[in-house]
């Protein structure tokens, strides 16, 4: 890539660090979406909560989340969830999965939403989790 000759080295140096860290980004995101350990979450979930009736069209990571830990629109039948939640125990993202999930069901945060998403049976343990960390980011 070429930078205009006008950019001071400031500029430049800055313009290269906003270029290295979109593309780490961007190869951060494939590469946790190419494991499918989301769709394979989700697909046990599922099965173990809803009886395998709920269909998606697409479950992955995203890295422009940044106060979301995930999100799902029910309308289109997709789930995001920030990569962030990767790094996060196993139980914690599977509560992430399951909250989303519920999504597809209950398009609101109603009281069957919430009947749906204790379903798992972690659910207050990893809500309680997400709450303490230092900037808790909140789910869609």
């Amino acid at each position: 890539m070429y930078v205009p000759a006008s950019l001071s080295a400031a500029e430049e140096r800055e313009w290269v660090e906003k270029m290295v860290a979109r593309l780490t980004k961007r190869s951060e995101t494939r590469r946790l979406n190419a494991g499918r350990s989301l769709e394979a979450s989700a697909h046990r979930l599922n099965e173990r909560h809803f009886g395998g009736r709920l269909r998606w069209e697409s479950i992955r990571y995203v890295t422009n989340q940044a106060s979301l830990m995930g999100s799902c629109t029910p309308e289109d039948r997709t789930i995001r969830i920030s990569h962030r939640v990767a790094r996060l125990p196993d139980w914690v993202r599977d509560y992430v999965v399951m909250h989303e999930l519920a999504h597809l069901e209950e398009a609101s945060h109603s009281p069957r939403f919430w009947e749906l998403t204790e379903r798992y049976r972690l659910t207050e343990r990893a809500r309680g989790y997400l709450m303490a960390l230092e900037n808790p980011p909140t789910l869609g």
